[in-house]
């Protein structure tokens, strides 16, 4: 028996998350479609920016990169991301993901099982550049003081 609906999302209709590096968007959400068993989004990260070391205590993470090139420490070793390749990342592995070409890249992120309350599924295992926040909140997103910063 079917419980929840069908529901498409557009990205534009998810604000951005960007406190920890790069621009997070949870598409596919228990609140935005009623999931149940995980969710799916996607990461989009500028040339030069990272997202911040973290782990899942829950949950394992999917990732399919769509476009660019990335790094990606898992447990502190790098391994080369890129376009048309998946990585499945353990429980408690810690990950980061730096973008290291030249370009945006976007990849799609799909997390599951959930954690049992949202605040526990993501453990940050390292501080995001403060100037980031700051040029974040002042700009809508953009990272202009941060890219302006690397120039």
């Amino acid at each position: 028996m079917i419980t929840s609906r069908p529901r498409i999302v557009d990205l534009s209709e998810v604000e951005p998350n960007t406190r920890r590096g790069g621009d997070l968007r949870a598409m596919l959400t228990p609140t935005t479609s009623g999931a149940t068993s995980g969710f799916m989004g996607v990461a989009i990260v500028q040339p030069g920016d990272r997202i911040g070391e973290h782990y899942h205590p829950y949950s394992e993470e999917f990732v399919y990169v769509v476009c660019g090139q990335l790094e990606v420490d898992l447990d502190g070793e790098p391994h080369p991301l890129r376009p048309e390749q998946g990585l499945m990342i353990p429980m408690h592995m810690r990950h980061r993901f730096r973008n290291v070409g030249n370009v945006e890249a976007r990849l799609v992120f799909h997390l599951g099982p959930l954690a049992p309350s949202p605040p526990l599924g993501h453990v940050d295992t390292e501080e995001t550049e403060p100037v980031a926040v700051a040029a974040e909140s002042a700009h809508g997103g953009v990272r202009t003081a941060e890219r302006q910063a690397r120039s």
